[in-house]
């Protein structure tokens, strides 16, 4: 039987799972199968991706990615090296390394997958991920919502009728669903959320602290330094991290920074309360969507039977607390938060397969498509009255047909807008698609009826037909915004393939835009370095941290010129060395 596996492609961390003997399965290698969602080139040109190029991201930030999710959809380009790559190239990488550990883990080909994402992507971050996967060699058979996908991971585990609340806050985005599961149907009754909230945020909150911290202590303003402030957001993170079970962390960088030439520590302490005061405005416009949802879906409190924390995020102490204040029910976390999503996603492969007894899936749509027509609008007659079709937190899949009528005689066409949105002024919501409908000689007020169909996967497909003469124009709105046609999608493909393949070589013959080289380190400092990082990714976690600080403050020097002060330095990672090695 061919396999088809279950994928969490995560802000910061991504998963592949798979169903084994009818239980669902991470299929890990070692940090309990998690793979940070981090994309480089070594100094050679190499493809890095997962725990190596986070490594790295420290003292080479211009050749490392992070938080690609965040950027899925856009209409941008991301520079790696010397290079350029949109946002799902980027992520087509993360999902190839998942796929190779999923090969070498079953001992067979992988070509399908179960993909998730959060419940309140647009049409077009759905469709940029189906494309990720494509480039990545990968048959998307079905995209579906991370809320969703943990829901069916905690139904496996209990069997009983529920009214779930979802809680969904990872490291980019932010979800709230209300789930009903009931003699193994699992109903999506209402979502909402924020796909620019999460704990990259956070990290950011508390890397902005940290560098007032040194204004104030030292009078060095660091945040127009992009390699500070990256190693200050490494601090913030692991900050972060401790102070879920403790009530102060301490922070230290050593070599942070310079004041006339002598070298700056960064030494403070934040505490779990300073860091709750920083997130209560964020926290509190969660608390609001949770009120949201349940309104959606007609519930109060008490009707709520359980509620599951989705995301590495909700470790944050506060954030139980004030859903345990808010409904009266405490949350369940016994299923690692970081994995339950890529659980369900495999939950959901192996009922594709025919292997799974998972649930069914009763998703919603968490916004209204429509279009645009002539109306009154805040008392005036406008063009851009938005005209609802398929409502938000409608059933997927969905089907929905109205009636629109031409305006003047021997009208020659119609311009159709499709939007995704919630204003009645259909030009405050996101415009999807656009086409130009030829329409036949006929009279004013001739009906033309459109038909909106929204499939289990979020994509719409649009049909217009003259009643009288049956013409016709049929589009999916992926061709609308997607950034590929089919043949640009192959030619994507094989260029990620030859990055992956062979980066060195394909790296060199592409550079066009050669930026100005930096100094080439003198032989023995390039040795040293080189060792250091050959060692980076099994190191133990705190000479790691020394490791970076180290090689980023040799850089630091070999890029001024200050080759003696560089090798000072190295003397200190080659101490460090002599134990590791």
């Amino acid at each position: 039987m061919e396999p088809i596996v279950g994928i969490d492609l995560g802000t910061t961390n991504s998963e592949v799972a798979f169903v084994i003997d009818g239980c669902a399965e991470i299929l890990t290698e070692q940090d309990n199968g998690i793979v940070p969602s981090c994309v480089g080139l070594d100094a050679q040109g190499n493809i890095l991706v997962g725990r190596q190029a986070a490594n790295q991201a420290a003292f080479a930030p211009e050749r490392t990615v992070s938080s690609i999710k965040r950027k899925m959809g856009e209409e941008i380009r991301i520079a790696l090296g010397s290079n350029q790559y949109l946002p799902q190239e980027i992520s087509a990488l993360i999902l190839k390394t998942l796929r190779q550990r999923a090969e070498e883990y079953l001992g067979q080909p992988v070509g399908k997958a179960v993909i998730t994402v959060p419940a309140y992507f647009t049409d077009s971050q759905r469709q940029a991920t189906r494309e990720a996967g494509r480039i990545a060699g990968l048959e998307v058979l079905r995209i579906i919502n991370e809320p969703t996908a943990a829901a069916l991971a905690y139904e496996n585990t209990s069997g009983k009728t529920a009214q779930i609340l979802v809680y969904d806050l990872g490291g980019g985005t932010f979800d709230v669903s209300i789930v009903k599961i009931e003699n193994g149907v699992i109903e999506v009754m209402a979502s909402t959320g924020d796909n620019r909230l999460g704990g990259d945020d956070f990290d950011e909150m508390i890397a902005g602290w940290l560098a007032g911290q040194i204004k104030e202590k030292h009078g060095i303003e660091v945040t127009d330094d992009p390699m500070v402030m990256h190693r200050l957001k490494q601090a913030a993170e692991k900050a972060k991290i401790r102070l879920s079970s403790a009530p102060y962390a301490v922070i230290e960088e050593d070599h942070i920074a310079a004041e006339h030439e002598t070298p700056v520590h960064l030494t403070c302490e934040l505490s779990r309360e300073e860091f709750e005061k920083m997130l209560t405005p964020d926290l509190d416009r969660t608390m609001d969507a949770v009120s949201r949802a349940m309104e959606d879906a007609g519930l109060t409190a008490a009707d709520l039977d359980e509620i599951i924390l989705v995301g590495g995020s909700t470790r944050i102490p506060t954030i139980s607390k004030l859903l345990e204040e808010k409904t009266g029910v405490l949350p369940r976390n016994e299923i690692d938060p970081d994995l339950c999503v890529a659980l369900g996603a495999a939950l959901q492969a192996g009922r594709e397969m025919g292997v799974s007894d998972a649930g069914v899936l009763i998703d919603i749509t968490p916004y209204t498509f429509g279009t645009s027509a002539i109306g009154e609008l805040y008392g005036e007659l406008s063009p851009d009255l938005f005209v609802p079709m398929i409502r938000r937190n409608t059933k997927l899949p969905a089907s929905k047909s109205e009636v629109f009528y031409t305006v003047c005689d021997e009208q020659e066409k119609v311009e159709i807008k499709v939007y995704q949105g919630e204003s009645p002024d259909a030009r405050n919501n996101v415009m999807i698609g656009n086409y130009m409908f030829e329409l036949s000689p006929a009279p004013a007020q001739s009906p033309v009826i459109m038909r909106f169909d929204l499939d289990i996967n979020g994509i719409l497909q649009l049909e217009a037909v003259e009643k009288e003469t049956g013409g016709k124009i049929q589009a999916t709105i992926e061709n609308a915004i997607s950034r590929f046609t089919e043949e640009e999608l192959a030619a994507s493909g094989e260029r990620i393939n030859r990055l992956w393949d062979n980066t060195g070589n394909y790296e060199k013959k592409t550079d066009s835009t050669k930026t100005a080289e930096k100094p080439e380190a003198p032989a023995d400092l390039a040795n040293l370095i080189g060792r250091a990082e050959s060692i980076l990714d099994t190191a133990p976690a705190e000479d790691r941290d020394e490791i970076i600080n180290l090689l980023e403050d040799i850089k630091g020097a070999l890029n001024t010129g200050a080759t003696e002060e560089a090798r000072n330095i190295g003397a200190d990672l080659e101490d460090l060395l002599f134990y590791l090695e």
